[in-house]
Parts: structure tokens; sequence; C-alpha cells
């Protein structure tokens, strides 16, 4: 896997979003991180029911290169390991909002349900 951030050319601004973005679970873990504040790996893992270990991980090390979230893994034994988001996180998490929104509407129209998570009360729900 490259470290190196990635970059264009890009053929517009949703195309470099996506490229930061881009995958199921990178947007959720936004907004994981965004109701939370901080949280461990664990606890980010049993908020976004039906990720596995390796994409969660693949994931959190895509974002912290990107500059999305910090890492800071604490000197103790067993090590303790926590991610929280940047200014920078934040600012996409705010821009992901009206497309969240959107998603609501969908969810409503379609008589689809939400999964059943304590965090999406904050959001409107589909009558």
């Amino acid at each position: 896997m490259n470290d190196s951030k990635r970059s264009g050319p890009y053929i517009c601004g949703i195309d470099a979003a996506m490229d930061v973005i881009g995958g199921k679970w990178k947007a959720l873990i936004l907004w994981e991180l965004d109701a939370h504040g901080i949280r461990r790996f664990a606890a980010l893992r049993r908020g976004l029911p039906g990720v596995s270990e390796k994409m969660l991980t693949q994931h959190l090390r895509e974002m912290e290169r990107d500059g999305l979230l910090l890492r800071t893994v604490f000197a103790e034994v067993p090590p303790r390991v926590e991610y929280r988001l940047t200014e920078h996180g934040r600012s996409l998490n705010q821009a992901l909002q009206p497309l969240g929104l959107w998603g609501i509407e969908r969810i409503a129209r379609e008589h689809s349900e939400l999964v059943d998570h304590p965090d999406a009360l904050s959001l409107p729900r589909p009558h």
C-alpha cells in the first residue's frame, strides 16, 4: 500500500472529495468520531456494525494519512490507542451533513429502515 497522500489529477471537487472518503466505512467513521469526540478502536468497531477489523484498520490508517483524524498511542501496558477528528476531518463531516439528510429523506421515501443505533436518534427519523 502506498503511504503517500493521494493527489489528482481530478476532474472536479467531488472527485477529490471521493478520493478521501471513498469506501463504505470512512464517512461512517467520521460520523462516529464526530458523535463521540474520542474513540478507542474497539468502541469504533462496536459503533459500526458489520465493519471488519481489517477494513477498520485500513480506513483509519488512510484517514490518518489524509489528515482527517489523529491517532494517539499511550505508553501503557497494554497500549491504549485513541482516535479523534482533526479540524480538517470535522470540516469534511460538516460537508457531508446535507448528504446525510438527503439519505434520511430517501429512507423515508423508500420505506427503508435505519439500524438501531443510539447516535442515529440525533438525526431526523423517517415517518
